[in-house]
């Protein structure tokens, strides 16, 4: 029988390794500007990103920022 996950227990699945207090962080390592415009421009065209205020649905995450974490991932595998 399988247990069916908690909602926080699923948002901190679709979270990754990164989380939102590492932008402050100041042993973040930071993703090359090449590969954050990369990563955003695939989260513009998706249809999980609300347009407003630039959130993910599936992650909660802003991507603007999420974008430029080295160590973060699209919770969808776009990137």
């Amino acid at each position: 029988m399988s247990e069916e996950l908690t909602p926080w227990q699923k948002y901190k699945q679709n979270l990754g390794d990164t989380r939102p207090w590492d932008l402050v962080n100041p042993n973040t390592e930071w993703a090359s500007e090449d590969i954050s415009s990369n990563r955003y421009s695939i989260c513009q065209s998706c249809p999980e990103l609300l347009r407003l205020t630039k959130q993910c649905k599936k992650c909660g995450c802003f991507m603007y920022a999420k974008t430029k974490l080295q160590a973060a991932t699209c919770p969808l595998g776009k990137w």
